[in-house]
């Protein structure tokens, strides 16, 4: 299968598993990392981490790692060195780790005294490639839980019913989904595009940033910034990714991303 894959340097392919879900807060309590080399051959590494800190039960009860298997084990600051220059000028590779594992490296090495950047890296997420590769149109909805082709596409009558069944086939397909609307809303939120950033704290409307969480949720970054720069100081204290806060605290300088430019992360 190799064949079908081209390299033009090593690939680390690596997923984590850790105590939580915050970056800034939680720490890794595992890592994998398959390096694979342009001749074909590969490097298989996995490593568990003294995270420094308990690992709740709900993190263990998902990867099954409790503080006693990694009592004995060193901390990520112990192998922080060797790990960057084993990846160092790789590309990345992983199932969501633009949402998950790689802000939670950046956050490890940063505190390591390492400045882990993927900007010059290319970065493949099979996560990504799965949802365009399957792509969730009404008309493959309806095929696929209706067992019916769907006539009349994109007309808006036709569309309103065959989304109607195609919900109804759902929750019948899938006795494991809540049933409230309300439960079925949170399960049916997914930030899209126009995340600003990895973590959908903020993100776009039109050519304006607004915040995406909390009690700002739908401002503007420039209202903010102008009448409630508290909650941007707030943000840079407080537990978010570096991202976020390099975001927050940009705005508090009076400098906001803009669609030309936020591919490379500049303000204007």
């Amino acid at each position: 299968m190799m064949q079908n894959l081209q390299l033009e340097r090593p690939l680390v392919v690596f997923d984590i598993e850790s105590t939580g879900v915050m970056p800034q807060r939680d720490r890794i309590v595992e890592i994998a990392v398959l390096k694979i080399f342009p001749d074909g051959h590969t490097q298989n590494t996995v490593r568990r981490l003294n995270p420094e800190m308990p690992i709740p039960p709900g993190a263990t009860a998902i990867h099954g790692i409790s503080d006693a298997d990694v009592a004995d084990c060193p901390t990520f600051l112990l192998i922080a060195e060797k790990l960057f220059r084993y990846i160092e000028d790789c590309d990345l590779a992983g199932y969501n780790i633009t949402g998950f594992d790689i802000p939670m490296l950046e956050a490890e090495f940063k505190r390591a005294g390492f400045t882990f950047k993927v900007d010059d890296r290319k970065v493949i997420d099979a996560y990504n490639i799965f949802c365009k590769l399957y792509p969730r149109t009404l008309t493959a909805a309806y095929q696929f839980f209706c067992g019916k082709e769907l006539e009349g596409a994109h007309g808006a009558a036709a569309d309103t019913a065959a989304t109607f069944e195609v919900l109804l086939g759902q929750l019948e397909k899938h006795p494991e989904l809540p049933r409230t609307v309300a439960e079925l809303a949170d399960f049916s939120d997914l930030a899209g595009p126009d995340a600003v950033d990895r973590t959908r704290r903020f993100k776009w409307s039109d050519n304006e940033v607004i915040v995406n969480f909390g009690k700002n949720a739908g401002r503007t970054l420039r209202d903010i910034a102008s009448n409630d720069p508290g909650f941007l100081r707030w943000i840079v204290r407080s537990d978010f990714t570096d991202e976020v806060k390099e975001i927050a605290n940009n705005a508090l300088l009076g400098k906001f991303p803009t669609r030309e430019n936020a591919a490379n992360g500049a303000a204007e």
